[in-house]
């Protein structure tokens, strides 16, 4: 199982180079990072919009163009567009964003006759390296779902355990969020968990475990679980972190990053 960022590049280095498709590639910090994955041979570049802005990045990052392929489209309504369809239309293709609000690219990306949309909700999986955890941590959902319902918050957990099941965790443990270890009526996130964990053991949800509800500190960190007397399976080893509201996984997110010297990498699921 990978435990860390840099064998999740290294696993990425040992499949099939994948073709990704940039909408509005015109930033240095996306630019750097395409040009990192492209030097190790995990990614094939195709640059969608603003040539021009794009290009003069490039030659003042020092980066050659003549690895690229580039799509010309200025607008970037219309880039996002254009990127959306040579990911729908080749298989192996995958869509990054850049320098573009996530409005945009997502109306492209849910575009009815040729986008991106699948059965399942679409949401914000964030894979986090903490120098104080032994191992990675997963969350979600950080940036789509606002409040999800409990069927939402089925949908999201789907999507994350299948990003776990492709970076090597074959059964995560799955973590329901809260302010508390007990169930409380008056809050949601504590009903939402007991009702998760039946579907887990109805086998509506399957392929991880799922446990809580479960405040922070006794979800990551086993002392923490055995001093409270919280008695569920995974309680402290939990893998992914299923937040109860976009605040609290934005804020959660933010501080590992800015706090804690976490590093990150997300992806949109669904």
């Amino acid at each position: 199982m990978v435990t860390n960022l840099k064998e999740l590049i290294k696993k990425a280095k040992e499949i099939e180079t994948k073709t990704l498709v940039v909408a509005c590639a015109d930033d240095e910090h996306v630019l750097e990072a395409v040009e990192l994955a492209r030097k190790e041979n995990i990614i094939v570049p195709i640059l969608v919009g603003n040539k021009t802005k794009t290009k003069e990045i490039m030659e003042k990052l020092k980066i050659d163009s003549s690895f690229y392929t580039f799509v010309d489209e200025p607008d970037n309504g219309l880039a996002c567009h254009e990127a959306v369809k040579l990911v729908s239309s080749n298989n192996g293709y995958f869509l990054m964003k850049g320098l573009v609000d996530t409005s945009v690219i997502l109306k492209a990306a849910l575009n009815k006759e040729y986008g991106l949309r699948t059965q399942n909700r679409i949401s914000h999986v964030s894979v986090l390296e903490v120098p104080t955890h032994h191992k990675l941590i997963m969350m979600s959902d950080g940036a789509m779902n606002i409040a999800p319902t409990l069927d939402e918050k089925r949908q999201i957990i789907e999507n994350s355990v299948k990003i776990a099941h492709a970076i090597g965790n074959k059964n995560p443990n799955v973590g329901i969020i809260g302010a508390v270890e007990k169930v409380n009526p008056n809050m949601e996130a504590t009903v939402h968990a007991a009702e998760l964990i039946k579907m887990n053991k109805d086998n509506i949800i399957t392929g991880c475990t799922v446990g809580g509800p479960f405040a922070i500190d006794n979800a990551i960190n086993k002392e923490a679980a055995i001093h409270k007397g919280v008695k569920d399976p995974i309680a402290g080893d939990v893998d992914i972190l299923i937040m109860p509201r976009i605040e609290a996984r934005n804020v959660f997110y933010k501080t590992m990053m800015f706090l804690a010297n976490a590093k990150g990498a997300s992806v949109i699921a669904g």
